[in-house]
């Protein structure tokens, strides 16, 4: 993708994988609670490497220049556009595209206001799509236009074109085993090592067989130091009842002690099981995400 003439980066950003919703259609408002637009018809989703690039072209240039540049340059590389604000005869109100904003949000995030604070109304959106049998990519282009310097924003006045480029992927798996040493210097640090590579299917408490390596690196730290005894914590999300959870952790954690005695040789008497269900999360139990993370087994010395 070219740039348009003049204009310069000032803000860049890469992920190696991230979601991305595409707008295909007319946004009709800004939901502030869910921080994205609500459109009339399901935004596209699409995972994969995300690159994201903001210019600024200071100066006479407008937003419409900046949005119809970018169309031909999309075009003229074999790109089909899926959605052009431009020729979206539903658009009208623009204000459902703007975020109100306060002076806390201009303190702690002033370039992201720059495309949502505008002085004017002329703001445009653009998703295209380039289909390559390596994968397809997408390409989101929004261009706003601001009528003066302003010192709050750091904006100067011209146009700004923030261009997301999504290279459509399937995730890699990037999941690694936490070494005997890494173990030994997470609890000498902290007082306990967090553990995820240890599985059970769900509701279930048999350890699968795909822990071994986490399993085998555990009797490794406890054979090189052999004055070392663990508790064994179990830990849940809080989906399901605490009295159901605070079970299933505990039979967990007894899980992965008779692993380590029977299959392992570590001695009965160095190793003990709990099991606190949700009841110290690592991270919020709101998301998915946040979910796995307190889905995990923990060493704690004694």
């Amino acid at each position: 993708m070219k740039r348009f003439a003049g204009s310069e980066i000032v803000g860049y950003d890469v992920k190696r994988f991230e979601e991305y919703e595409l707008q295909t259609s007319t946004a009709k408002k800004f939901n502030l609670d869910a921080h994205k637009r609500v459109y009339t018809e399901p935004a596209l989703k699409v995972e994969g490497a995300l690159t994201r690039i903001w210019y600024e072209a200071a100066g006479d240039t407008s937003s419409t220049e900046l949005a119809r540049n970018y169309a031909e340059e999309l075009k003229a590389q074999g790109f089909v556009i899926l959605y052009d604000s431009a020729k979206d005869p539903a658009v009208k109100d623009w204000t459902n595209f703007l975020v109100p904003f306060n002076n806390d949000n201009r303190r702690t995030n002033r370039s992201y206001y720059v495309f949502y604070a505008a002085s004017t109304p002329k703001m445009y959106t653009i998703s295209a799509k380039l289909t390559r049998p390596q994968g397809d990519v997408y390409v989101s282009v929004i261009t706003v236009q601001w009528d003066r310097d302003d010192r709050d924003f750091r904006a100067k006045r011209g146009a700004y074109a923030s261009v997301d480029v999504i290279e459509a992927q399937a995730m890699k798996q990037n999941m690694v085993t936490v070494s005997a040493d890494e173990m030994s210097r997470a609890i000498a640090s902290a007082g306990r090592v967090a553990l995820y590579g240890i599985f059970f299917d769900t509701d279930k408490a048999e350890v699968l067989p795909k822990s071994k390596g986490a399993l085998d690196e555990i009797a490794k730290l406890m054979t090189k130091e052999r004055g070392l005894k663990l508790r064994v914590v179990g830990h849940t999300d809080s989906v399901g009842g605490m009295e159901q959870n605070l079970t299933l952790s505990k039979k967990r954690a007894d899980a992965v002690v008779t692993a380590l005695t029977k299959e392992h040789g570590i001695e009965a008497r160095r190793l003990s099981a709990h099991g606190v269900a949700s009841l110290a999360p690592a991270a919020t139990n709101a998301t998915e995400d946040g979910r796995a993370k307190n889905r995990r087994v923990e060493l704690v010395p004694w």
